[in-house]
């Protein structure tokens, strides 16, 4: 019987995480150039952002980049909310059949939510540009003078607190889920 407990108590924690996750920055970008001609220096941000779950799917959105903002809202939004619900909605069934119907609804659809741990990778591989930067030198003669310019680029990215929501979140959820469908199981065996 711990394990129904253990597995409800996790979940909602889980769901706890879970916001703090899709709302908070999940990761930070910041890209600038800076031009040096003779000696004189230029510099300019190109990018910086700070982007939540929410501000990229908004975003993607926005952009007209419909499809991939639908599966993000769905496999980090919806499906995991569902997920925590049904599995709540299960935890106080009295009907154990009913019971299993619905941890297995959860089973069937959790090879699905495996997709907020694939968003995560995502955004993992999005930080691994982390310091990636970019020198190009060149040398133009005018008139008989020359004159040397150097463009650099530098990329800066890390990962903000709702990447670590997020990530618990998952993890979570996931052994949440497992300790119920043992609890199940074990109901069954008997």
């Amino acid at each position: 019987m711990y394990k129904k407990h253990l597995g409800l108590a996790l979940n909602l924690l889980s769901l706890g995480l879970f916001f703090p996750g899709i709302l908070l920055t999940m990761f930070m970008l910041d890209m600038s150039m800076l031009v040096d001609l003779s000696g004189s220096s230029l510099s300019s941000a190109l990018v910086n952002k700070e982007l939540s779950i929410i501000d990229t799917i908004q975003e993607l959105w926005q952009d007209d980049r419909i499809l991939v903002a639908s599966l993000i809202f769905m496999f980090t939004i919806c499906i995991p909310l569902l997920k925590t619900m049904v599995m709540t909605v299960a935890y106080f069934t009295k009907n154990l059949i009913m019971e299993r119907r619905l941890v297995k609804f959860v089973s069937n659809i959790s090879k699905w939510s495996m997709a907020d741990v694939f968003v995560v990778a995502v955004f993992l591989a999005i930080l691994s540009t982390n310091h990636a930067d970019t020198v190009n030198t060149q040398q133009l003669s005018i008139f008989g003078f020359k004159i040397v310019f150097e463009v650099s680029t530098q990329t800066f990215s890390a990962a903000g607190e709702g990447f670590y929501y997020f990530t618990a979140y998952c993890f979570l959820s996931m052994l949440g889920t497992q300790f119920a469908s043992s609890y199940i199981q074990s109901k069954q065996c008997r």
